[in-house]
């Protein structure tokens, strides 16, 4: 049975590598619904957070690909309720006292007030942003976008810092047991 999943992917910033990821999703004719990109918390290290309604086996097969492109550091998946997760809408909309009572009962910014035009902000879940948007269309819609989904997983443990250093750990066992090998040869 299909359901939203988030997934997370780490890499270096490397130049291609977004359409590596992509084509993955295309090759397995999965649509990704969100996708955003920016830098993590940790220097060096880029995070995309890709949005996705699928079966638990294809989002298993789509990590194990991603995971071999040779810039991923490493792949996490969630679901909804282990993240939180919002997004960011810009609604355009024709200036009338309509629309400002509206604006100032939901509770959004106002980025921008023209003569012509107002704008304004919403941040929230994907229904939030989409539910303004449809209260504003009868009030003269003139753009509206809105950003793919940014998530952070509830969990107190950052698996990619725990990822990481399992890995040096493991890097350190194995240069420990070269240099005793060197030592062994030696005598």
């Amino acid at each position: 049975m299909e359901q939203e999943y988030i997934i997370t992917v780490f890499s270096e910033n490397k130049v291609g590598l977004l359409s590596q990821i992509t084509t993955v999703f295309t090759c397995r004719d999965v649509n990704i619904e969100s996708l955003t990109t920016s830098e993590s918390a940790l220097q060096g290290i880029h995070k995309f957070t890709i949005v996705v309604r699928t079966t638990p086996d294809q989002v298993d097969k789509l990590v194990r690909q991603v995971e071999k492109k040779i810039d991923v550091l490493k792949t996490f998946v969630y679901t909804p309720d282990e993240v939180v997760q919002q997004e960011i809408a810009l609604y355009k909309v024709t200036r009338s006292r309509n629309v400002e009572q509206l604006v100032r009962k939901h509770n959004v910014r106002i980025l921008e007030i023209d003569e012509d035009y107002i704008v304004v902000e919403k941040t929230g879940h994907k229904a939030d942003t989409q539910a303004l948007f449809r209260l504003l269309q009868p009030h003269g819609v003139q753009q509206f976008v809105r950003s793919g989904t940014v998530a952070i997983i509830k969990s107190r443990r950052e698996l990619l810092n725990e990822y990481l250093e399992e890995i040096d750990r493991l890097r350190a066992e194995s240069n420990e047991e070269g240099n005793e090998e060197g030592n062994k040869d030696e005598k």
